[in-house]
């Protein structure tokens, strides 16, 4: 077993996944790139190689039991345990005009989409890597939200969180209470879990709108290499908890 810590971060071929692999890797972490599509996932360790970060591919689909597996094996075989796991990978689903999900109208096949990625792929890949991570003296999960996840910040006329997404933003609402029922199995343990806000993040995602990825992968990161002790079970921002 290597001595040297690993990090698997999910859809992390690009965009915001990428920068906190960089990051990650900046900080002496080996990274697992998890990407979808292996040719992404290989020219991204390329670049990751090239800004002098150790990094490998993981081949991983998130919706598929299969691909979750082939990655555990992996990166068993690769390092024999696994530190830390950033459940970044997600969509946000087919829009309307103006980046708008109207409930009223709502294909109940583009909820299913996206809760399946969302939600039911970190808790696929989350408990498919738990006995990796329980090989780790500090393990740490982190799951990548949105402010769109908070009920309180949605139900208050005062406070902007953008469109109406009503496929999108409930997956980050069942994401956020996910996060909270495996901090509350995990309690007494070593690890610490928690959920990241990153912002509205100048990438594809989201028509490349928004503040650097490099300033939104900070939180995820901090949280990633939190002390022993530090905070679990808990919804984050820059500035700090975000309310549920």
């Amino acid at each position: 077993m290597s001595d040297k810590k690993t990090a698997l971060v999910t859809g992390a071929n690009k965009g915001l996944g990428y920068e906190i692999a960089a990051g990650l890797g900046a900080r002496g972490y080996r990274v697992a790139v998890g990407a979808r599509d292996r040719a992404r996932g290989e020219a991204a360790v390329k670049m990751l190689h090239t800004a002098g970060v150790d990094a490998f591919v993981v081949p991983l689909d998130v919706t598929s039991d299969r691909s979750v597996t082939e990655a555990v094996d992996l990166i068993e075989s690769l390092g024999g345990r696994l530190d830390v796991l950033v459940n970044n990978a997600g969509i946000s689903g087919e829009t309307g005009p103006g980046w708008v999900q109207d409930p009223t109208t709502l294909d109940l096949d583009v909820v299913r989409e996206v809760v399946d990625t969302n939600v039911y792929g970190v808790i696929r890949v989350t408990n498919a890597m738990l006995p990796l991570l329980r090989r780790s003296a500090s393990p740490r999960i982190v799951n990548i939200s949105s402010s769109v996840g908070s009920l309180t910040w949605q139900a208050d006329p005062n406070i902007e969180v953008g469109p109406i997404m009503a496929a999108y933003s409930p997956t980050k609402s069942y994401l956020n209470a996910i996060t909270v029922h495996y901090a509350r199995q995990f309690a007494g343990t070593n690890i610490l879990i928690n959920a990241a806000c990153p912002g509205l993040v100048a990438t594809n995602f989201t028509g490349f709108q928004g503040r650097p990825v490099q300033e939104a992968a900070a939180t995820a990161i901090r949280l990633a290499t939190l002390p022993d002790g530090g905070p679990t079970g808990s919804f984050f921002n820059d500035d700090g908890i975000i309310p549920w």
